[in-house]
């Protein structure tokens, strides 16, 4: 199959893709599909081919949204990194994923200079602004060549994204075509897609909760809204400027937002939010100024969501996230990894076609996570008797006591529902 933004550009050419919610400029599928052309005819030129690990030390914006589509016209395997990172913590990244190029910009130059200066083989570095070192290649110098777009099969490797180390020392997630497809199909099952959705990104993407949207836009035929930085108020401001029906947020930034605006504009369909488990009095909060919150449980290893809450399912349920999404799987299995009977709980292990294949160059890591039910999380969580799924805490987070293991969300549990609390 080819790239997505390529087949979208021949079916819609006309609708509006890809907005920058700072200027307000707008590209249709058919200009952004030139664009995209361009800058991997370009990349082509400076070496960049199919099967390359691609480096991206990019601050969020238009520009990491045409290199998201580039690598992927190109074959090449994306490889996003924060743009805050120190040199030595890219160096070591670089290594780690066997990064063979790296595109940068003017705030990200610097770092990766130092970074790639640690490398031996040198990396090579492009950068989408002009140069101030004298080895970085901008890429506006290069002249466009003509390219055989790539013709993906579901198994390859898109994307390698490093987890956010939340289980010890960050891992290289391989996501694969079929990976990133399935996880889209599912969203669309349990969030449904308006052919006028417009979905503001005000999260960094060189995560995947922010790259999602960019890439499943093009398969909706919708437009995707991205923000160059957070702003509280100003993010709450983007979405009644630009209509925004679908925004994408962790827990503290909706927050925020409510506290500066007080409510969302009732353009919103949808806020996703996940990254981190959601109090559920915010979602109280949402349901009493009707913010359509949809909390969602989800990780790099699964190419976003495991599950997901209709806003309605939060409301009545606001400790829940909801069911597990079409074609993913959820199994509570005990400490011998055995399935635990319905409601008890136990450690959350999810199969499917989401799921990654593994971790890159790291058979050992993978072999440890996976277990012939599926992929181990390290979440603890159960089910109730419709099928919903709650989240309490990490495996790591249990605590012995009198020698018996005490689920401290168990214990969070009993707190809430005393009457003195």
């Amino acid at each position: 199959m080819q790239d997505w933004l390529a087949h979208r550009a021949r079916t819609t050419p006309d609708r509006e893709a890809l907005v920058n919610a700072s200027s307000g400029n707008s590209w249709t599928y058919a200009t952004l599909d030139e664009t995209v052309e361009e800058m991997a005819g370009r990349l082509s030129a400076l070496g960049v081919a199919a099967g390359d690990h691609l480096g991206a030390v990019l601050e969020t914006g238009v520009e990491e949204v045409c290199l998201i589509h580039a690598a992927m016209r190109l074959g090449a395997v994306l490889v996003p990194l924060p743009p805050e990172f120190t040199p030595p913590e890219l160096a070591e990244r670089f290594e780690r994923a066997d990064v063979d190029a790296v595109v940068c910009d003017a705030t990200t130059e610097s770092q990766v200079r130092g970074g790639a200066e640690r490398i031996d083989p040198w990396l090579d570095v492009f950068t989408i602004d002009d140069a101030d070192w004298s080895d970085a290649t901008p890429i506006a110098d290069a002249r466009a060549t003509e390219f055989t777009p790539a013709d993906w099969e579901r198994p390859d490797t898109q994307l390698l994204l490093f987890t956010s180390g939340t289980t010890g020392d960050a891992k290289a997630v391989r996501l694969t075509m079929g990976n990133l497809l399935a996880s889209a199909v599912a969203s669309a099952f349990r969030l449904g897609v308006d052919p006028e959705d417009r979905w503001l990104v005000p999260l960094s993407l060189h995560h995947m909760g922010g790259i999602a949207p960019v890439l499943r836009s093009t398969l909706y035929g919708t437009t995707v809204i991205v923000r160059e930085s957070f702003d509280p108020g100003g993010t709450v401001d983007d979405i009644r400027d630009h209509e925004a029906t679908c925004v994408s947020l962790v827990p503290t930034m909706l927050r925020r937002m409510l506290s500066a605006r007080g409510t969302l504009p009732d353009s919103l369909r949808f806020a996703l939010v996940g990254g981190a488990p959601c109090p559920s009095e915010l979602i109280e909060r949402c349901r009493d100024y009707s913010v359509p919150i949809c909390p969602t449980y989800g990780m790099t290893e699964t190419a976003s969501q495991v599950a997901t809450a209709t806003h309605t399912e939060a409301y009545e349920h606001p400790e829940s996230v909801g069911r597990p999404l079409f074609w993913t799987d959820v199994t509570v299995v005990d400490g011998a990894g055995t399935p635990v009977e319905q409601g008890a709980t136990g450690e959350l292990v999810v199969s499917g076609p989401t799921v990654t294949p593994g971790y890159y160059d790291d058979p050992a890591t993978t072999g440890e996570a996976m277990g012939p039910y599926g992929l181990h999380t390290g979440d603890v969580g159960r089910f109730d008797d419709r099928g919903r799924l709650y989240v309490l805490n990490r495996l790591d987070d249990r605590i012995l006591s009198g020698g018996e293991n005490v689920d401290p969300g168990e214990v969070v549990d009993a707190i809430r529902e005393h009457p003195g609390v």
